[in-house]
């Protein structure tokens, strides 16, 4: 009888810890920030990012597929948009798609880098319902691939700069706009330019890169809109499994085929995801927009250690993107075998793109794969690597700075770490900068976010002329 009450004391005890802590689980005050709004030429910003989108700077692994005279034009076509931005900075080419600005600023001892890729993924014509290179405007849209990703921020970064060397602004600190061709293949054009960088002793105070988004239902339950900034990224890991044969006719087949023997590897990864943790970047997200959610799911948020187990279930069943924030993921995506029906190949593959999550490596991640699948004849190769880069802090005055100017140009939003799923060039900088930020400047809905790297990318063009504003008030405040 003494441990039941003991137990139920215990109990009693657990709940009040819960339930105090969930009513002290408030919103951190923010002060009062007053908006940011400048006019600028929004016709002049479509138009320029119109013909850069008829730019077809499409990226390929094979370099050899790419239109050269492509990504010519779109370089030429960066000195006849911006004159100003070419008479004042400093410029020239690194590596193979480098573009590197430098605006000298009254002073050198805290510089700002603002970045943006111009290459695209390919786009499949036929499922666009306008071309995707012809730079269409319908319906108070710009249809083209790139104008989310990211040449809609590049074409802003620039049109920001422009506008301010017209009034004879001269920024604080040193900027520098650094662009590259070969973000979608993980090419090396932003490691040459930050070899550059450091060679000549120059260290970024902050970077700024494409990243998260203003967006609504980011986490459950919380109904305002939040601006999503990357303070660290998954790695990723490319691999391929893959069984070999003696080949032969199909009409006598072994007890396990190839393609049999890959199946089941696939089910014993697929069977058990890696485990669950919680990044930094994750935690932070989770403290500063669970304190706005419903009392129930602040109950959740205000006691993630206790909940963890639930959270962990929860997320294994539902996968996506919150699933892909707390564990390395693994995403099998491409397969070979036989180009004949009746003859057995002498190797099948299947491939797989793996996130990785701090705490793992290539290594672990391939030991535990192996682990998984049991079978010695699955062979697994690591055809690129990524590792997992070092995240940065909130709260610095790079951290303020961002979080400041979002909420100028978009009143009312609150403003969150978040842990990139995706790769960014950015991930090179943390070898120079302790605050890299991946912020893409626009709010963007799930219907949009879906259209990157998808079908029928498009941007408003309202939203244009916003990101436009937004870089002119980063700019200032550099």
């Amino acid at each position: 009888m003494e441990i039941l009450i003991f137990i139920g004391a215990a109990l009693v005890l657990l709940l009040a810890f819960i339930l105090i802590r969930a009513l002290f689980f408030r919103p951190y005050p923010m002060k009062e920030i007053p908006p940011f709004a400048v006019e600028v030429d929004r016709d002049r910003a479509v138009q320029n990012l119109t013909r850069m989108i008829r730019c077809k700077t499409v990226s390929y692994l094979d370099t050899s597929l790419e239109a050269e005279g492509e990504f010519e034009k779109f370089r030429a076509l960066l000195r006849e948009c911006y004159p100003l931005v070419h008479q004042y900075c400093q410029f020239q080419r690194i590596g193979r798609t480098g573009l590197l600005y430098h605006w000298p600023g009254k002073s050198s001892e805290k510089p700002t880098v603002y970045m943006a890729h111009y290459d695209v993924v390919p786009a499949e014509e036929e499922a666009w319902e306008q071309p995707p290179f012809a730079g269409i405007i319908k319906d108070g849209f710009l249809w083209g691939r790139g104008t989310l990703d990211t040449k809609g921020t590049l074409c802003a970064i620039l049109e920001g700069a422009e506008y301010l060397l017209a009034q004879g602004f001269v920024p604080a600190n040193d900027i520098y706009l650094s662009f590259s061709g070969d973000e979608e293949t993980n090419g090396a054009s932003a490691s040459d330019i930050v070899d550059y960088l450091a060679a000549n002793g120059i260290t970024p105070h902050m970077v700024l890169d494409e990243g998260g988004a203003i967006v609504q239902g980011a986490v459950p339950g919380v109904q305002e809109k939040c601006a999503l900034v990357g303070t660290g990224e998954k790695g990723k890991l490319h691999l391929r499994f893959t069984v070999k044969s003696k080949g032969g006719h199909a009409s006598s087949p072994p007890p396990r085929t190839p393609i049999g023997i890959l199946a089941r590897a696939v089910c014993a990864v697929e069977n058990k995801p890696f485990r669950f943790h919680m990044a930094g970047p994750a935690r932070e997200m989770f403290d500063i927009l669970g304190r706005h959610a419903g009392f129930g799911l602040k109950l959740v948020f205000a006691n993630l250690k206790l909940f963890g187990s639930l959270l962990n279930l929860a997320t294994k069943k539902m996968g996506g993107e919150f699933n892909a924030l707390v564990r390395t993921t693994v995403a099998f995506t491409k397969m070979k075998a036989s180009d004949t029906v009746n003859v057995f190949p002498a190797a099948a593959s299947v491939e797989a793109d793996v996130r990785m999550m701090e705490g793992d490596t290539k290594d672990s991640v391939i030991a535990a794969l192996k682990q998984r699948i049991g079978n010695d004849a699955v062979e697994i190769e690591a055809v690129n690597a990524i590792e997992v880069m070092p995240f940065s802090t909130v709260g610095t005055e790079p951290w303020q700075r961002l979080e400041e100017g979002i909420r100028q140009v978009w009143p009312g939003t609150l403003v969150s770490p978040y842990m990139m799923l995706a790769c960014t060039d950015s991930r090179h900088f943390t070898r120079i900068c302790p605050n890299v930020l991946r912020f893409c400047a626009m709010e963007l809905s799930a219907e949009e976010r879906k259209m990157i790297h998808g079908s029928n990318e498009r941007i408003p063009l309202s939203k244009i002329e916003i990101t436009v504003q937004f870089f002119i008030c980063m700019l200032l405040k550099s």
